[in-house]
């Protein structure tokens, strides 16, 4: 059965309701992550860029800035990116991961980091 026909599937005969409509809705996720490697000395920009390409490589919006990456996206792929970042991080000599996420999701309207970004700044002209 493919998905428009699961939505579109008449339950009447089974359940006495003239039909029910599943609503399915993709979470989208806006995370600001922090991934740190302990125990690979001070300098950590190596693991940084490994990770950047992993986001690059998933299609993700990202913006890099001082202290972590932005990452907007559906829910399951930023978590899947944050999950191979660890893994390579992990492969790159990084015996221990200390990972700090401040994630927002939102249902009511779709909003995307410049949305936010333009938001704040339209206030301040």
């Amino acid at each position: 059965m493919t998905l428009q026909e699961l939505v579109n599937f008449p339950l009447s005969s089974m359940i006495g309701v003239s039909r029910i409509r599943l609503r399915i809705r993709v979470l989208k996720a806006l995370a600001d992550i922090c991934i740190i490697p302990i125990g690979v000395g001070v300098s950590v920009s190596g693991h940084v860029v490994a990770c950047q390409e992993i986001f690059d490589e998933t299609g993700l919006d990202t913006r890099l800035h001082a202290y972590g990456t932005n990452v907007e996206g559906e829910w399951d792929d930023v978590m899947a990116a944050l999950k191979r970042c660890h893994e390579k991080v992990h492969s790159m000599g990084a015996p221990r991961i200390s990972t700090t996420i401040r994630l927002g999701t939102r249902v009511d309207r779709e909003q995307s980091m410049q949305d936010k970004i333009d938001s704040v700044m339209n206030k301040m002209k």
